[in-house]
Order: C-alpha cells, then sequence, then structure tokens
C-alpha cells in the first residue's frame, strides 16, 4: 500500500537513506511501520528490496514528495516552499535575486504569483485578521493599563501617618521594623567549622532551620498586608465605613479568615453579602407596602415622605418632654420654646439656651513643665492652653497636617478630622489655627 506524503525541500533537513547514507531527494520512500525515527529509503535501495532490522521489505511505505499544486496548478509545493525561502533570504521586492535563487520561474512570475497569492490572498488576510483578534481577546483580560504613579508619601520616623502604616516605607517597598525583628541574632555566633562533631553540626543546622522558618513566617505576613491592602489603614478603614452596620460587624468577623481565603475571594464574600443585606432590606420595604396597601410606586413616595415626617414629629415631642422632665426652669424652657419655633420656621435662632445645669469649662491646660512647651509661640501656647492640649501632641498634629497640605496642595477639614483622631471641635480649633496663621491653606 503506497500513500503521498510531503516533507522539506532542502536535503539537509532530513535524515539520510538508511541504506546507502546518501542525501535524499523527492521522491523517497518512507516505511509506515518503522519509527521513530523514521526509516527513509532512497528509491535504488526501495527497488532492490533493502531489509534493515525491523525493516522488511513487505512493510507498507509512502512516496514522500511535493511535486503536487497547492495553490497554483502551475506551481509545485516545492517551488512555494523554494519561493518563500527566497523571498526570506533576498528580501520582499528583490524579484530577480529571488528568480536567480529559484532557477525555474521568472522574475515576473515570482513577483505575480506571491503578490496574488500571499499579499492579496483573502484567505490569508482574514487567517491573519482573525489570528490577530484571537490573540488580542486573549491579552484583553490579562493586559493592564499604565497609569503614572504618584510619588510615594515619605512619612518621617515615628510619626503619626509612620504608625498608621506600621512603620511602611513605600519608596523602600520594606518595613522599618520587621516582624521578629531579632531572629538574626540567633546565627551570629553559629560558625561551621571542619572539626565539628556530627551533633554540633547537626544542632548548627537545626538552628538554621528554625531561622529560615521564622523568615517563611515574615514572608507570609508581608504577604498578607500587601494582598489585602492593609498598609493604608486609614483607607483600609474607610473603605469599611461604606458598609452597613450589619455588613460591618461581619466585616470584623471574617476578617481573621481573609488571610486563607485570599483578598479576592474575601472581598467578593463580603460583596456579596452586603447585596444581600441590600435585597432583604429592599424586600422588607416591599411587605411594608403590601401592608399597607399599597400598589404603585407614586404612592410609595408619598407613604415615605408622611412617614418621615411622622417620625420627626415624634421625635420633636420625645425631646420635649425629656426638657421639661430635666430643666425646672421655667425661663431657661420659655427660651428653647422660642429657639425651636424659629428653626421650625426657617430663621436663625435668636436666643441661645441657657444651660444651668451647673457644669462649668474646664480650666485652661497648665504647660509648665510639659515637653514641647519651648518649641511653641506665644499663639500655640494660648491654643494648647484653650484645647487642654499637651505640646507633643500639638507638634506632632501639626506636622501630620503640615505634609498633608503640601502633598495634596490644600487642606480640607475633613482631610485634617480623618488625619487627626481626636474630638472634632479640638480638630476644628486645631484647622482654624493654622490657616489663621498661614501655615496650611484650604483646597
Amino acid at each position: 500500500m503506497d500513500r503521498l506524503g510531503s516533507f522539506s525541500s532542502d536535503p539537509s533537513d532530513k535524515p539520510p537513506c538508511r541504506g546507502c547514507s546518501s542525501y535524499l531527494m523527492e521522491p523517497y520512500i518512507k516505511c509506515a511501520e518503522c519509527g521513530p525515527p523514521p526509516f527513509l529509503l532512497c528509491l535504488q535501495c526501495f527497488t532492490r528490496g533493502f531489509e534493515y532490522k525491523k525493516h522488511q521489505s513487505d512493510h507498507t511505505y509512502e512516496i514522500m514528495t511535493s511535486d503536487f499544486p497547492v495553490l497554483d496548478p502551475s506551481w509545485t509545493a516545492q517551488e512555494e516552499m523554494a519561493l518563500l525561502e527566497a523571498v526570506m533570504d533576498c528580501g520582499f521586492g528583490n524579484w530577480q535575486d529571488v528568480a536567480n535563487q529559484m532557477c525555474t520561474k521568472t522574475k515576473e512570475e515570482c513577483e505575480k504569483h506571491y503578490m496574488k497569492h500571499f499579499i492579496n490572498n483573502p484567505l490569508f488576510a482574514s487567517t491573519l485578521l482573525n489570528l490577530k483578534q484571537a490573540e488580542e481577546a486573549k491579552t484583553a483580560d490579562t493586559a493592564i493599563p499604565f497609569h503614572s504613579a504618584d510619588d510615594p508619601p515619605r512619612p518621617t520616623f515615628d510619626s503619626l501617618l509612620s504608625r498608621d502604616m506600621a512603620g511602611y516605607m513605600p519608596a523602600r517597598a520594606d518595613f522599618i521594623e520587621e516582624f521578629d525583628n531579632y531572629a538574626e541574632w540567633d546565627l551570629r555566633d553559629i560558625d561551621f567549622v571542619e572539626d565539628d562533631s556530627d551533633i554540633l553540626h547537626a544542632l548548627k543546622m537545626a538552628v538554621v532551620d528554625i531561622y529560615h522558618s521564622r523568615l517563611k513566617e515574615r514572608q507570609r505576613r508581608k504577604k498578607i498586608i500587601r494582598d489585602h491592602g492593609l498598609i493604608n489603614l486609614r483607607k483600609f478603614q474607610l473603605m469599611e465605613r461604606r458598609y452597613p452596620k450589619e455588613v460591618q460587624d461581619l466585616y470584623e468577623t471574617m476578617r481573621r479568615f481573609a488571610r486563607i481565603v485570599g483578598p479576592v475571594e474575601h472581598d467578593k464574600f463580603i460583596e456579596s453579602h452586603a447585596l444581600e443585606f441590600e435585597l432583604r432590606r429592599e424586600i422588607k420595604r416591599l411587605q411594608e407596602y403590601r401592608t399597607a396597601g399599597i400598589t404603585n410606586f407614586c404612592s410609595a413616595r408619598t407613604y415615605d415622605h408622611l412617614k418621615k415626617t411622622r417620625e420627626e414629629e415624634r421625635l420633636k415631642r420625645t425631646m420635649l418632654s425629656e426638657v421639661l422632665q430635666y430643666i425646672q426652669d421655667s425661663s431657661a424652657c420659655q427660651q428653647w420654646l422660642r429657639r425651636q419655633a424659629d428653626i421650625d420656621s426657617g430663621l436663625s435662632p435668636s436666643v441661645s439656651m441657657a444651660s444651668n445645669s451647673g457644669r462649668r469649662s474646664a480650666p485652661p491646660l497648665n504647660l509648665t513643665g510639659l515637653p514641647g512647651t519651648e518649641k511653641l509661640n506665644e499663639k500655640e501656647k494660648e491654643l494648647c492652653q484653650m484645647v487642654r492640649l499637651v505640646p507633643g501632641a500639638y507638634l506632632e498634629y501639626k506636622s501630620a497636617l503640615l505634609n498633608e497640605c503640601n502633598k495634596q496642595g490644600g487642606l480640607r477639614l475633613a482631610q485634617a478630622r480623618a488625619l487627626i483622631k481626636i474630638d472634632v471641635n479640638k480638630t476644628r480649633k486645631i484647622y482654624d489655627f493654622l490657616i489663621r496663621e498661614g501655615y496650611i491653606t484650604k483646597a
């Protein structure tokens, strides 16, 4: 049984004939029952029935030739390959050199055939387009767009921002103090020498293995911090606060499992639970509408407005009853009632509510002997006395606000309150003082 096949036109690319060891020229014979490697014979060895080891003369075979048309009836497959090799060797457009290398076609024939079947062929063009589209689709999900990165923050040592970032230094991508920071101390006195006994050598190797395990734990903790974005703790807390209270409780409970499931899976779980909470709340609201006999959303909006008004009236009555219960001074009650009337009518309250609770404001803070007092000017000392803030804390808050203002080009009160985790009234006084004195500017 014989079949036609194809092979490279270059004789050096094929193994030699197994019978006479000469280079094979097409057509030649390939045994279909021997190999690998392929058992190839020239026509002369095949006609005399050459046999070698397992190869027998009655085995099935294939006639390997490229003497058949592929794209054009007047061009054989061997000529097609020779044309492509000549264009690769001589360059596109050098048709005279291509024809000289082929020896079987003229310059005009080579140019016409190449342009027709390899340049202007719609089959090849669509195939290349499909390959390009498939490559783009394959890399579309994995390509990461480039965005210019901001200059990483460089907090000063032991500053408020540095403590919030757990001592992380973004410019170096490392921490000031590592986890298990003194793990290397156990190795400082270990020295491997040739006269160590087997037991001593084993003990030293055990210490090195323990050190390696501590390094792995250090790297594991670093990876968890980086993967989950725990370096910027304030940003992490702001993201957590966007969830409802019930979801925040689950977030706090499931935080310990985040290191097991990974950051993406953990976020998906929290988001799905938040979505479930929103759906349940919406279903409960729709059930409330159904109970109230509401059948369309126009009536639902009216119902919500009336419900909100009734709730506000109930809160006012409750607040009034509490005021009447705890305030015995009739004049103070009248002043409070007039103030509430002004507020309800849209006017600014003209009379402030008097407080007879007996509480007095705290006296100014005595700064004598407190560290950092010598670094304050007279106005800053007065501020620290009035807001009852120790000089060291004031200087730290001032430095944090100045750094953030220089970085952002301005600072808002909300940003100042996010940076300084103290009483909001104290933060506002510090913020207004720094604005008034020209230390920072408003954004």
